[in-house]
């Protein structure tokens, strides 16, 4: 059985204005995207600014959201790290601490071979016993994990069970899905191709626009999941332009400052992450009250 089926959200990490963790605030959030349908909830991703949490702050925002959602839905913590003895510990404290599942990106700037991502992914998957999913992003991390090393991973090692795939190349994911055969839980994690992953066998997306439209994330997949495709393409179709507007600049900054339009007291951005700037930001909530959120 899939992790989740759905949209699951890659939760932001509010700030208080000083830069640290404001866990009430993230809290209420946590909240909210239960009330509006998320599905499941990835904490300490990209989009929580993973990489810039002490190792301290890492630890406690996930074992935190496990508190918060307390078995709800799922909660799968980012545990990844360019270090495979780093990705190691964050990942057996996030099984202790009860995380349904982790999600390891790839090693970024040092990089890996296809053999060293093999050894990395299943060296930090032996060392726990709950379900991994990879992630395939390499406009960020400069690194691919081609179909057939996922393939072969999923294969090898027990408990890697999925992949998050954003790595944009819909030929990519569907050779990886024919050398699959249905061995693979793929989940979309690009918000603009939601549908196209589904259709290829996903369960669903690991989704930023879920920050802001919980409810009509999760509609996109459930939609699919009933069969009427067309309404599954029109909701995707009908969300482009707010999804454009959330990638106009690296992630978080966008979503973060959507949040904030939303008056969810995100807060500041750590560095180097800066500001949005004034153009684009006015782009965003253009794009936001064309979609009826703001």
């Amino acid at each position: 059985m899939a992790l989740f089926t759905g949209a699951g959200v890659a939760i932001i990490t509010p700030m208080h204005e000083d830069g640290t963790v404001n866990f009430e605030k993230l809290g209420e959030i946590l909240e909210d995207q239960i009330a509006h349908k998320t599905d499941a909830i990835i904490i300490c991703g990209t989009t929580g600014e993973a990489s810039t949490l002490t190792h301290e702050e890492h630890l406690e925002t996930i074992g935190y959201a496990i508190k918060k959602v307390a078995g709800r839905i799922p909660v799968i913590a980012g545990t990844g790290s360019n270090c495979t003895e780093t990705a190691v510990y964050l990942s057996v404290e996030a099984e202790k601490m009860g995380a349904d599942a982790v999600l390891l990106v790839t090693p970024y700037y040092n990089k890996a071979t296809q053999n060293g991502l093999k050894k990395h992914f299943a060296t930090v998957a032996n060392s726990i016993s709950i379900p991994v999913l990879l992630y395939n992003v390499p406009s960020r991390t400069g690194c691919n994990i081609l179909p057939e090393t996922a393939v072969w991973l999923v294969k090898n090692v027990k408990n890697i069970v999925g992949i998050k795939e954003a790595s944009g190349n819909i030929s990519q994911v569907a050779k990886l899905m024919r050398l699959a055969g249905g061995e693979i839980e793929l989940y979309s994690g690009n918000d603009d191709q939601i549908v196209p992953l589904l259709a290829l066998g996903g369960k669903g997306v690991i989704s930023v626009l879920s920050n802001v439209a919980p409810e009509q994330t999760h509609n996109i997949v459930e939609t699919f999941m009933k069969g009427d495709v067309q309404e599954s393409c029109r909701l995707q179709l009908e969300a482009l332009d707010l999804i454009d507007a959330l990638f106009c600049e690296v992630n978080p900054i966008p979503v973060k400052k959507a949040m904030n339009l939303l008056g969810w007291e995100a807060g500041p951005l750590r560095g180097p992450l800066t500001e949005m700037e004034e153009a684009n930001a006015a782009r965003l909530e253009k794009a936001m009250k064309e979609y009826g959120i703001l």
